[in-house]
């Protein structure tokens, strides 16, 4: 796929979840964008997969760009950017401006990936903390691969709106309400004693400046879920460790956590990890599921895009006994939920 049939994939995306500022943005890069200047070069010339389920170009370029809006570096940008309104010459002129005034700026953007750390996904994470603990009932210990900022590592301090129910503390950082599609989960509430995660590039929700970076990749039309971001990152802790995942993984499964519940997870960030890392990682988890007891279950839990649709699928590995259980599917930001656990 070129850059230019990746940027309109991107675009359709954004459409679907919901952000016609983003889509229109990618769709106009697409028509618009020519060779000459650093950044338009490096993006044309980019190696590699360049789509959603590779490197996520079109997703960093709009991201850099949005950061640039929020750092407050490109006024003439931000003023094309909700809840403004400009026409596309204009707009294309703010962005032809960026890229060749920013170019030093926009290169950092463009050297990692995308890092959006969606809390909407942390119903996900909810759901399947209170079908883990009615089936368990132990305290639970979290471990997140490609945890960014470990937003999802508090999914147990937010709360879960679904028609006739209600999951999670009274006083939480902040609510989510999916369109919700499925019986409700069951109302055992999750313990959790522990929690870490991982990432080759943490974001800490202590820096203004990473807080910042996180802001830049929640599509700017979408207000709901930046204030969401911001709840969480304005309650969250230093909890993710810079690492390779197969590489942490091997230590945080190296210690016995008799009475404990493991529960591994990644949402949409499983894609993202070299096929080396992912081969190691999955080795490791299920060395470590075959070791498992009843009184030290192990959990894998993954969303993540996959061959069906729509949405990512839900999947949980339980061990002892290496079961797999799909628990339904659910949008990529966690906008509708339809929750099925098999069995």
């Amino acid at each position: 796929m070129n850059l230019r049939a990746a940027l309109r994939d991107q675009a359709v995306s954004c459409e679907q979840l919901g952000s016609p500022f983003n889509a229109r943005l990618l769709r106009l890069i697409a028509d618009r964008l020519k060779p000459g200047g650093a950044i338009a070069d490096r993006l044309l010339g980019w190696d590699g997969d360049i789509s959603s389920r590779g490197h996520s170009v079109p997703l960093r370029l709009v991201g850099s760009l949005h950061g640039l809006v929020i750092e407050g570096e490109a006024p003439e940008l931000a003023a094309c950017y909700p809840p403004h309104d400009a026409d596309d010459d204009t707009l294309w002129a703010a962005v032809r401006s960026a890229m060749e005034d920013h170019a030093k700026r926009l290169g950092q953007w463009l050297d990692r990936p995308p890092q959006t750390n969606e809390t909407g996904r942390s119903a996900v994470l909810i759901a399947a903390g209170h079908w883990l603990t009615d089936v368990y009932g132990l305290p639970i210990v979290l471990s997140e691969l490609g945890a960014s900022a470990g937003l999802n590592l508090f999914w147990d301090r937010y709360a879960l709106d679904l028609p006739g129910g209600r999951l999670g503390p009274a006083d939480p950082v902040l609510t989510l309400a999916p369109d919700w599609d499925g019986p409700l989960p069951p109302k055992a509430a999750p313990t959790v004693v522990e929690r870490r995660g991982t990432d080759l590039t943490p974001l800490d929700p202590s820096l203004q400046t990473d807080r910042q970076r996180l802001c830049a990749y929640v599509w700017p039309d979408q207000t709901d879920r930046l204030t969401r971001t911001r709840a969480a990152l304005a309650a969250a802790e230093p909890v993710v460790d810079a690492a390779d995942a197969a590489d942490w993984l091997e230590t945080r499964l190296a210690e016995p956590r008799p009475g404990r519940l493991h529960l591994i997870y990644h949402t949409i960030a499983w894609q993202y990890f070299p096929e080396a890392v992912k081969a190691r990682a999955r080795a490791l988890i299920e060395a470590a599921g075959e070791n498992a007891t009843d009184d030290a279950p192990i959990a894998w839990l993954g969303m993540e895009a996959d061959d069906g649709s729509p949405g990512a699928g839900m999947t949980l590995r339980l061990w002892p006994g290496d079961r797999t259980v799909r628990l339904g599917r659910v949008d990529f930001h966690g906008r509708w939920l339809r929750w099925a656990p098999e069995g």
